[in-house]
């Protein structure tokens, strides 16, 4: 029948070895094999199977779709660098004819001969103006988005949490009209009230009390209030249901669950909402040039009829403006988008910064 193949006198339980002659089995596997040990073969790895992956096209979606977005993102790049290069081109000549400093000066003359204005006391008032609006809307927005995620009945959540997000649609001209007519009554008795019993602090002074520092800092606080809202709840709700249920069963009550494992968890979240809110504050126009009064001092007093932003200033001022006093106002509008810069980087770096920390914490 044929002669039986030599097989090895050390055979094991496994059963007996084939010699060298025999030990491969017939096909593509033993040819693939028998080429792994052969050094001008660097293919073969001894797994079997074909050769190497096939050759990616030279175009494809994919390498359209990555085309697609570098060519955005550096469109990006390219208009914040055109705005830049606009600003400080229309800015120069007004600047070289001032006849103040412009960064310390408090008054606003660029129509004079010589021109004077200085950007020292819209910087402050937006700067104030902006920091007030957060200290009021982001304790209530953040309170507003606990309740709507962690206590409210979910019909009732979700229907005031739809009337928060309609807030984000009103313009923001109707907020400025509502108050110079409406809330500047309720305001101006509340800044007497403060003065009264809370007059040894600096910022709430005497009057004259209207449209102050304190009113315009309120409708800015209502007109950011839906944003951090919107996205603080958006955050709170990504929080791990395990992380909520662990601190439960350890005995935590509903305060000390959020405040041990929700909070902490959203704080990047909430960084962005506040810093996007901030955004918001420091570019509003309307609203504020109908409800501060216009003036160009530095004080701290936000109870004083008063006030002053980059925004306001530019569009109270932009229709009377020659050709020196347009320029200075985009000089004004260069500082203005040099402050949002700074704090649009310095919210990205916390953001990292924090990501980071939990990524190595974890």
């Amino acid at each position: 029948m044929g002669e039986t193949p030599h097989r090895s006198a050390h055979a094991g339980t496994g059963g007996t070895r084939v010699t060298s002659g025999h030990e491969w089995p017939a096909g593509a596997s033993a040819r693939v094999a028998e080429t792994s040990g052969n050094p001008r073969n660097p293919i073969g790895n001894g797994l079997g199977g074909g050769g190497g992956l096939p050759k990616a096209r030279a175009f494809g979606a994919e390498r359209a779709f990555r085309g697609l977005t570098l060519a955005a993102g550096a469109a990006v790049l390219v208009i914040i660098a055109a705005i830049a290069v606009f600003l400080i081109a229309k800015a120069v000549p007004a600047l070289q004819a001032n006849s103040e400093d412009f960064w310390t000066f408090e008054g606003w003359f660029p129509n004079d001969n010589p021109p004077k204005f200085g950007i020292g006391a819209l910087a402050f008032g937006t700067v104030l103006t902006a920091l007030l609006a957060l200290l009021i809307a982001v304790p209530v927005a953040l309170g507003i988005a606990l309740y709507l995620t962690h206590y409210a009945p979910r019909r009732i959540g979700t229907g005031l949490g739809f009337v928060i997000d309609l807030l984000a649609a009103v313009p923001s001209v109707v907020f400025g009209l509502w108050g110079r007519d409406y809330l500047v009554g309720p305001v101006t008795d509340l800044s007497a009230w403060l003065n009264r019993y809370f007059g040894w602090i600096p910022i709430f002074g005497d009057g004259p009390y209207g449209n102050s520092i304190l009113l315009g800092s309120l409708v800015l606080a209502i007109m950011v209030l839906p944003i951090i809202t919107s996205l603080s709840r958006e955050v709170f709700l990504q929080t791990p249901t395990a992380n909520e249920e662990a601190a439960l069963a350890l005995g935590a009550t509903r305060w000390e669950m959020l405040r041990t494992a929700v909070l902490p968890y959203g704080r990047p979240g909430i960084i962005a909402a506040v810093m996007l809110g901030l955004g918001r504050a420091l570019g509003e126009t309307i609203a504020l040039a109908l409800t501060l009064g216009s003036t160009y001092a530095i004080s701290f007093n936000v109870l004083q009829s008063g006030g002053n932003t980059i925004a306001a200033n530019i569009a109270n001022r932009f229709a009377e403006a020659n050709d020196t006093g347009r320029g200075a106002l985009i000089a004004s509008g260069l500082v203005l988008f040099a402050i949002t810069l700074i704090v649009n980087i310095t919210a990205r770096a916390i953001i990292y910064r924090r990501r980071e920390f939990t990524e190595s914490a974890a």
